[in-house]
């Protein structure tokens, strides 16, 4: 197969590259072997735009057949980090490898020693990836992403909030504040209160096209105080639900209010339609909570290192 390369040109290939990830997502089964279109989404409207702030035609690279047809991209999600995205019916070895050297080439950056270095995630199993990677000296590092799916055919318990709480949309705005608080406190549970970086960033998670507000989930205490969220991003091309994130501020853990509202938002995603759920994780508690939610994880993500 003959394909070119070039950077990403403007929005026309935004909603290219979302289209892609759909037809990508349902040929594998609804595996994220490659990426939803709600991570592309967080990425660049959250992500990027707040966080790791690169040009998009320096972050996004479109590899395409002679037709037209796009058959892989190469993106970041943080700084020295690369994520291939394949369409599975058209991997070749020359592709890969493609996407690899331009990887090497536009996402790697130096560590706070100056070293050159580059993360290039793969799926658990993916012998083609695993075997070319480690031609090009990689190696496998720690903290592997879990990822999980849950068909929503399946039976969801019948569950409440815990006593003294209330789980419901996000209000108006005026309660964003107390949102991005309380993300803040679930996810910087021992950084000091002056290191908080305000709600601003709010604005561009609430941009994003999948954004629902009846999506945006709180658990809320008696006395109004936020104690746990979660925003599930429901794709209705692929009928598919995405978790992302899942907290509980330090003040209300062990009471099951993160497994309350995720229910709840399981329920929230068959209402309209939804066939499929899923989420991931990194840490043991959380890989714990969706297993416990979710049943057994699906697949991991490996991270494969190099130095440049």
């Amino acid at each position: 197969m003959n394909f070119s390369i070039r950077p990403y040109q403007n929005d026309d290939d935004y909603w290219r590259i979302r289209a892609f990830l759909r037809d990508v997502f349902l040929c594998n089964q609804r595996r994220e072997q490659s990426w939803q279109v709600s991570r592309l989404d967080y990425w660049r409207y959250f992500g990027n735009e707040y966080l790791e702030h690169y040009a998009l035609d320096q972050a996004l690279t479109l590899f395409e057949t002679a037709d037209g047809r796009l058959v892989g991209v190469v993106t970041p999600e943080s700084r020295g980090q690369a994520y291939l995205l394949v369409d599975p019916d058209l991997r070749t070895p020359a592709l890969e490898t493609a996407m690899l050297e331009t990887a090497e080439t536009r996402l790697a950056e130096p560590d706070e020693h100056g070293i050159c270095r580059l993360t290039v995630w793969a799926t658990a199993g993916d012998s083609l990836r695993t075997r070319l990677l480690e031609e090009r000296e990689y190696h496998k590092g720690d903290w592997p992403e879990v990822q999980f799916g849950r068909s929503l055919a399946v039976a969801i318990p019948e569950s409440a909030a815990p006593p003294g709480y209330t789980i419901r949309a996000l209000g108006e705005s005026a309660e964003i504040p107390a949102r991005c608080w309380v993300s803040w406190r679930a996810f910087h549970p021992d950084e000091p209160a002056e290191n908080y970086l305000g709600h601003d960033w709010y604005a561009g998670i609430q941009r994003c096209p999948l954004y629902r507000r009846d999506l945006d989930l709180v658990a809320v205490a008696a006395d109004g105080e936020l104690a746990a969220f979660t925003t599930l991003w429901y794709d209705d091309v692929t009928r598919t639900g995405y978790f992302e994130p899942v907290g509980t501020s330090p003040d209300h853990q062990r009471k099951g209010l993160a497994r309350q509202i995720m229910y709840q938002g399981l329920r929230r995603l068959k209402a309209l339609g939804g066939v499929h759920a899923t989420v991931a994780g990194y840490s043991e508690g959380a890989i714990a909570l969706y297993t416990s939610i979710m049943g057994p994880s699906v697949s991991r993500l490996e991270r494969w290192q190099r130095t440049l």
